[in-house]
Parts: structure tokens; sequence; C-alpha cells
């Protein structure tokens, strides 16, 4: 479930606060929301605290983008850094073991910036405007992750994606990450996405046809548990913006991008 700023401001302000903790790049044990009797954080002040952490700007066209010198771009770099060190080693290390390497992709603030449509609505969420948004297919890409997806296939590292977004928005999702230079492995094969008409059976723990109860957690490790098991590949890393993308294992590796405007439980 996608919550917004006004639903969990309190819960926001401690992942600007924690900025700290995305650039090491691992993801912790889990993502709460705020729940307190005392007053929580000022969204008036909390909206200029993520927009310093952005170096949020309005381009000529009035669309939001965030600054390439702003902390969130230094957080994602000391993230990529740490994280091609690692993918250099563990590519090397898998292939002398005969085993398969991959690595796992979410898209929505992994690859793919949401700040333009977050700041239009106020952190608010709204199905239709939001797939009005993804299959416009003109978001900006998440400073240096293109980048790291095609490090990563330049190792000899299969590439995935296992994204919230659903199969009505694929070829959005598609366009959109062809246009941000994350052009590897787009086809339906490495690129999953929510079915709820028709889920795979691998997830018929949670779901059948015409009834979803996957819990994001349940849908995302299902998913990777199925690259793994299934496909014969090894996640030798998982990327997302959420922790909730990275719980329930099937990844040796795991990094928290950093996302102060919402969360998704």
């Amino acid at each position: 479930m996608r919550k917004s700023l006004k639903a969990a401001a309190a819960g926001a302000a401690c992942a600007v606060a924690g900025a700290a903790l995305y650039g090491a790049g691992v993801a912790g044990a889990g993502q709460s929301a705020a729940n307190s009797t005392h007053e929580p954080y000022n969204i008036g002040q909390l909206v200029k605290d993520i927009d310093t952490y952005y170096g949020t700007t309005a381009d000529a066209d009035g669309v939001y983008l965030a600054s390439p010198d702003s902390p969130y771009a230094k957080d994602l770099a000391r993230i990529d850094a740490e994280a091609e060190r690692y993918l250099d080693k563990a590519a090397r290390t898998a292939h002398h073991r005969g085993a398969r390497p991959a690595v796992v992709f979410d898209i929505d603030d992994t690859l793919l910036l949401s700040l333009d449509y977050e700041k239009r609505h106020n952190y608010t969420y709204d199905s239709a405007t939001w797939n009005d948004y993804v299959n416009k297919a003109d978001r900006p890409a998440v400073f240096g992750s293109p980048e790291l997806v095609r490090y990563a296939e330049s190792k000899g590292v299969e590439v995935f994606y296992n994204s919230g977004l659903t199969e009505a928005q694929r070829a959005g999702a598609v366009a959109n990450l062809k246009k941000a230079g994350a052009d590897v492995n787009l086809d339906a094969g490495h690129m999953f996405l929510k079915d709820k008409a028709a889920p795979p059976a691998y997830l018929k723990h949670c779901a059948v046809p015409g009834t979803w109860n996957c819990t994001t957690v349940q849908y995302k490790s299902g998913t990777r548990r199925h690259i793994e098991h299934d496909l014969g590949y090894e996640i030798i890393a998982n990327f997302g913006d959420q922790y909730s993308d990275l719980d329930g294992g099937y990844a040796d590796r795991a990094y928290k991008l950093p996302n102060p405007t919402y969360f998704v439980s």
C-alpha cells in the first residue's frame, strides 16, 4: 500500500533525517509509519526539507527536477560507487563458481524519478493521475541508476526488473526506461509487473486469477524466488527505494535508495 506524505508526515521526516543511512546503501530491518501521541512534524516544514534534500527546481516548462548537486544526488553517488565495486567482485566470483549472476531493480524512484508528480499532487496518490503520469513516459532518470544497469550488463550480470507497476503500464514503463538510458532487457521475460487478472503460478500462495492478496513483500520476494529457483539465476544484488522492495530474501545484497516522499508497506 502506497502511503502519502500527509498520511505519514512524521515517518517521512525520519526518512529525511536518515539520509546518511541511505548513503550506506544497505537496507535496514524494515520501514514503519510513525505512531506517536506527540505533535507530529509540521508538513510545511517537511516539504521545505524535502525540497532542500532534492535541490528541487522547476525547468522552463515548469517540471520539477532534482539538482545534480543536491544531497540526494550525493547520497546516490555514494551508493552507486559502492554497488559498482561490489558488482564487479560478486560477478567475477559467481562466474568462477559457474553460477548465473543477476541483479534486480525496482522502477519507480529507483530508476525513474517521480518528484514532479509528488510535487504537483501535494504528495498524495491517485490511481488515475498516476496512471496518466506513468504512461506519459517522460520521467527523468534517478541519478546514476541507468548507468548502474548498463554497468551490471557489462559485467555479464543478467538484469531483471521487479516493479509494482501494472501490465497496463508496461508500454509506458518500457518507453520511459529507453528514454532514460536503461535500455537493457526490457522484454516481458525480464520485466515483472503486477498482473492481477492473470497472476503467475509462482504467486499462487497469495494471488489467483481475479483475486490478488499479495503484499508488496510477498509479490516482490516471490518474484525474486522465481528468478532464482525457476529461472536458475543467483541474485547478487537487489535495488529499491522502499524496504518492501528488499525484504523477504532471495538476494545476496540489498541496496536501499533514498526516497523521503512516500513509503510502500
